[in-house]
């Protein structure tokens, strides 16, 4: 497990927090970085590209001179791409840049990321961001005590908080996520990494691939659970024996 300080918003530790390795200690992939990286910006493309064609620019489409006889090269219309202020052909067109990526992609890429940052020493766990005021001044001054080094800081909560996202949607370099929303750009986009205390714990369960085996679905402790009864064994069935078929007597004459 790895051992990380937690401080409190005056740059003070306050104790100390255990993390999964598999999540905060884990060997970097590039790779899975790299990918997670151009399908996050694909998706954010908008898309709205558009060029006019042969049947959208203005213009009139009578032909301009007869098919024969003038010797120039036969045209039909104005409107043509290889004329100027003509349509354009193969053009952009508006379309959707979005695509899927395996599950297990975006969760390796999110624990490698994570990895980096407390690697090079950039992951600052706050026990919370309780902050007393929504205003940006005081805030700028909480980030140059825990954050000194970094233009760029990375903030991740638990959950909505009002002050928090009041004092720092105006700070220059300065973004906030809830867990549910981090991805891995956001994370090598920006220098530092500020994550409080329940966050990190969040994180380091959900993105855990070694799931704790001394728990059920329902959080109870196997050991809690009374053994299941022997199995008895079932005699088997005796079938019923079958009743003795008298011999069927042949027709005689009387009987016709």
């Amino acid at each position: 497990m790895a051992v990380v300080d937690v401080k409190n918003l005056e740059g003070v530790t306050v104790g100390t927090i255990d993390l999964a390795d598999a999540v905060f200690a884990a060997k970097v992939n590039p790779t899975l970085l790299h990918e997670t990286t151009r399908w996050y910006l694909a998706a954010q493309r908008a898309g709205t590209h558009k060029v006019k064609r042969r049947g959208e620019v203005a213009g009139s489409g009578k032909k301009l001179w007869r098919q024969k006889g003038t010797g120039r090269a036969r045209v039909g219309s104005i409107r043509s791409p290889i004329w100027r202020k003509g349509g354009t052909v193969h053009g952009p067109v508006p379309r959707d840049y979005s695509y899927r990526i395996p599950k297990k992609v975006l969760v390796g890429a999110l624990r490698s990321a994570l990895s980096a940052k407390l690697a090079e020493q950039k992951l600052t766990v706050v026990d919370s961001f309780a902050l007393e005021s929504h205003k940006s001044k005081v805030f700028r001054q909480v980030l140059n005590t825990l954050a000194a080094e970094s233009r760029t800081v990375l903030l991740v909560e638990m959950s909505e908080n009002r002050n928090l996202e009041l004092a720092s949607r105006n700070l220059a370099g300065v973004k906030r996520v809830v867990t549910t929303a981090l991805q891995p750009y956001d994370l090598l986009r920006h220098d530092g990494l500020i994550v409080s205390k329940d966050a990190a714990l969040k994180l380091s369960s959900a993105l855990n691939p070694v799931k704790a085996a001394a728990e059920t679905i329902v959080g109870v402790p196997l050991a809690q659970i009374a053994p299941a009864p022997p199995a008895v064994e079932k005699k088997p069935r005796r079938k019923p024996a079958a009743a003795e078929k008298k011999p069927r007597r042949k027709a005689t004459k009387k009987d016709a």
